[in-house]
C-alpha cells in the first residue's frame, strides 16, 4: 500500500505535465481518502469518477488523464486495474479524431508490445522519434503529443517501458532492447537509420544504454535521467521516495528491500558514457529528490557532446513544462541535420515565450 500523502505529493507533477487544470484535479484528490480498494472514497474510485464526468462533458482525452492517475504509480490491484482499462479505452477513442494515429504491435522476446505510432509510411519514410515516459507513465499519457511529431516532418511512436501499462516485458538491464525491436519492426515504414529518442526519467537510462549499441539511433533527449549514483549510492538510495522504490520493486519483481541490490549493475560508467558518439541533450533539476546530483557531474565530464539545461526544481521540473517542452523538442530539431527550418525557429519562438511567462 502506498502513503496517500506522498501519493498525492507526487502525481501533481503528472497532473501537471498533462495539462490539467488545478481546480479539476485539487477536487478528486479532496475526496480520497484511501490508497486501495475500488470503492468512494479510494484513489482509483475517485479518480475514475473524475474520469466519467469528464467524458460525459464530451472531454474526452482529459478523461483518459483522469483514468490514467488513477492506475499511477502502477496496477497493484482491481481498482487501478479497471483504471488502465479505462484509461486505454479512452485514448482508443480519442484518437479518431487523428486519423494518422495508429496502433502497431512489436515483438520482443515473443511478447507482442503495443505502440502507438504515427506518421508511418512504406512510399515516404520519414525520419523516426520514439519518445517513451519513465516507470511510472503509460503511453496514452504522452501520445497525445505524436500529431505534432508528424507536423515536424517525422514518423513518431510512444511506448512505455517494460512493465509499464500495458507492457508485458519484465523490466530489467536488457531494457533497451525494446527500443531496437521498435526500429527494426518499423525499418520498411520509416527512416530508422535516422531515429531520435526523447526518453523521460528512468526512460533516458534505457536509451542512453539503447544508443551505446545500436547506431541507427542519432540523438537522444532526456529529463531526470538517472545514470551512475543512483544505482550505487547507499546513502542516496535510503532518501529515495517510497513511490520511486517500490515501483521500482513491482517492475523488476523483487521485494522493495531488495530492489537496489538488484539494479546496482545497471550503472553507467564514466568509460560508457565516453563512448557515447551521438548528442545527449537533457534536463536536470537541482531539487530532484530521486536523482542525485553526482549524476549530473557524471554527464558533464564524460559525454563528448552534451546539451544542458538545469532548473531550481524537483523530478521532471514540473514547474517549468512550458519551457522543457518546448526546450526539449528543439534539441531534436537542432540533431536533425535536415530538419525544416520553419519548425526550428517556431520551437525557439516558442522557447522564448516560454522563458518570458516564468521570469528567465
Amino acid at each position: 500500500m502506498n502513503d496517500l500523502a506522498e501519493l498525492k505529493r507526487f502525481v501533481v507533477a503528472h497532473a501537471i505535465s498533462q495539462n490539467l487544470p488545478t481546480g479539476h484535479y485539487a477536487s478528486p484528490m479532496g475526496r480520497i481518502t484511501s490508497d486501495s480498494g475500488d470503492e468512494p472514497g479510494s484513489w482509483s474510485y475517485e479518480w475514475i469518477r473524475a474520469g466519467e464526468e469528464a467524458e460525459a462533458a464530451g472531454e474526452t482525452l482529459a478523461a483518459c488523464q483522469y483514468y490514467n492517475l488513477g492506475r499511477f504509480p502502477f496496477v497493484d490491484g482491481p481498482g487501478r486495474k479497471r483504471a488502465l482499462a479505462r484509461c486505454v479505452e479512452a485514448f482508443e477513442r480519442w484518437r479518431r479524431e487523428w486519423p494518422g494515429i495508429e496502433a502497431v504491435t512489436v515483438e520482443v522476446d515473443g511478447l507482442p508490445v503495443k505502440v502507438w505510432a504515427t506518421g508511418l509510411s512504406a512510399e515516404e519514410p520519414r525520419p523516426l522519434l520514439v519518445m517513451t515516459g519513465g516507470i511510472v507513465s503509460p503511453k496514452e499519457q504522452w501520445a497525445p503529443v505524436l500529431p505534432q511529431i508528424a507536423a515536424f516532418g517525422m514518423a513518431g511512436v510512444v511506448a512505455e517501458l517494460p512493465g509499464v501499462g500495458e507492457n508485458p516485458l519484465r523490466y530489467g538491464p536488457d531494457g533497451w532492447r525494446l527500443f531496437t525491436a521498435i526500429l527494426d519492426a518499423l525499418a520498411g515504414r520509416a527512416k530508422v537509420s535516422e531515429t531520435y529518442l526523447l526518453a523521460l526519467s528512468f526512460g533516458g537510462h534505457l536509451a542512453l544504454t539503447a544508443a551505446l549499441r545500436d547506431r541507427r539511433i542519432r540523438g537522444l533527449v532526456g529529463n531526470g535521467t538517472p545514470i551512475h549514483d543512483f544505482f550505487t549510492d547507499t546513502a542516496w538510495q535510503a532518501r529515495v521516495p517510497t513511490i520511486t522504490r517500490d515501483t521500482l520493486a513491482h517492475l523488476v519483481g523483487v521485494p522493495p528491500q531488495a530492489v537496489f541490490a538488484r539494479i546496482r549493475d545497471w550503472a553507467l560508467d564514466d568509460e560508457s558514457l565516453r563512448d557515447l558518439q551521438v548528442p545527449f541533450a537533457t534536463v536536470t533539476a537541482t531539487k530532484d529528490e530521486i536523482i542525485p546530483p553526482g549524476d549530473t557531474e557524471r554527464l558533464k565530464r564524460s559525454v563528448r557532446d552534451l546539451r544542458l539545461i538545469e532548473h531550481s526544481d524537483v523530478h521532471g521540473a514540473p514547474s517549468h513544462l512550458a519551457e522543457t517542452r518546448a526546450w526539449s523538442l528543439l534539441a531534436i530539431q537542432e540533431m536533425r541535420p535536415d530538419a525544416d527550418p520553419r519548425v526550428t525557429a517556431a520551437l525557439g519562438a516558442a522557447l522564448e515565450a516560454a522563458r518570458e511567462g516564468t521570469g528567465r
